[in-house]
């Protein structure tokens, strides 16, 4: 092995930890801008405020908005710099079975930033965020399969008829989980500005559909651990996301009835990339297994 392979072998497992990390807070610090009503702080893209790409003093949005909205931006090109770092190890580290994943990050946060950019042009349009958020979960899914590869490649693994479809299902329904808190967020208050639009649905029925997603989803986790056919490794896993799903619904229902206060809501947030990270870990236990060399 050449020293630049040796190198790059051994800097894609912290670069690729690394960029899981900055896909995950992006998602909070992205909440975190919603939360404060600071969603409009730069009120253009790519500029900040007209005729400046940084917020300038006296800004009409004032200074806390629109500092908490252009941090947030920076922190793309932080994830732009992790996902270019990672991109380079699969290169020379010879990893093709991780090429489409690293060039996935690359090019998903690039339009991660188009799609935030479209999102403040429209005002803060609940279905935009919506999108912009969901955007950030399929590249935290795809993150994550990226690290837990990053020592050996991986290949398709002929698991039995039950747990591959009780792993479908599962993975699915934790999707399903995801988009209908969407719509829950869409309906509640807070919009990120005080003008912003909001979906058309009562805020209980948004939540009655979510929280029963979220049964559901239990109750399936719970039949999944305990088949027989369930291998321990993703048993494991399970009861690690049957725990913090449980605590999750447990914020969930507090902030419903608490008024979704901010801190609440910012948990929620928080729990609810950890918990995706978590449902995608076990798909990939059924439907993934270390490549065997020849």
């Amino acid at each position: 092995m050449s020293r630049s392979r040796h190198y790059a072998t051994r800097i894609l497992a912290p670069a690729s930890g690394l960029l899981l990390f900055l896909q995950a807070a992006l998602i909070v610090t992205g909440g975190a801008v919603r939360l404060t009503g600071s969603g409009l702080g730069c009120p253009t893209w790519p500029e900040c405020t007209p005729g400046s790409y940084v917020p300038i003093a006296g800004q009409v949005e004032g200074t806390f908005h629109s500092w908490i909205e252009f941090g947030n931006r920076l922190l793309t090109f932080v994830l732009v710099l992790a996902a270019l770092i990672t991109l380079i190890a699969v290169l020379r580290a010879g990893r093709k079975d991780l090429r489409v994943l690293a060039v996935g990050q690359f090019l998903g946060i690039f339009g991660q930033g188009v799609l935030g950019g479209i999102t403040v042009l429209v005002h803060l349009n609940p279905l935009a965020v919506a999108s912009h958020y969901l955007l950030s979960t399929i590249l935290l899914a795809g993150a994550t399969s990226l690290y837990t590869r990053r020592h050996a490649p991986a290949q398709k693994k002929l698991s039995a008829l039950l747990p591959d479809a009780f792993s479908r299902a599962h993975v699915t329904l934790s999707a399903v989980v995801v988009v209908l808190g969407t719509i829950v967020t869409g309906a509640g208050p807070h919009a990120g500005d005080i003008y912003a639009p909001r979906l058309h649905i009562r805020i209980h029925t948004a939540a009655q559909l979510h929280g029963g997603a979220v049964v559901l989803l239990l109750l399936l986790t719970v039949a999944f651990y305990f088949s027989s056919q369930t291998s321990d490794l993703t048993k494991k896993l399970l009861l690690y996301f049957f725990l913090a799903s449980c605590a999750q619904g447990g914020i969930g229902f507090i902030q419903y009835l608490q008024g979704v206060p901010e801190l609440l809501v910012a948990s929620h947030l928080t729990g609810s990339a950890i918990v995706w990270i978590l449902a995608w870990r076990v798909w990939l236990t059924v439907q993934r297994e270390e490549k065997v060399s020849a």
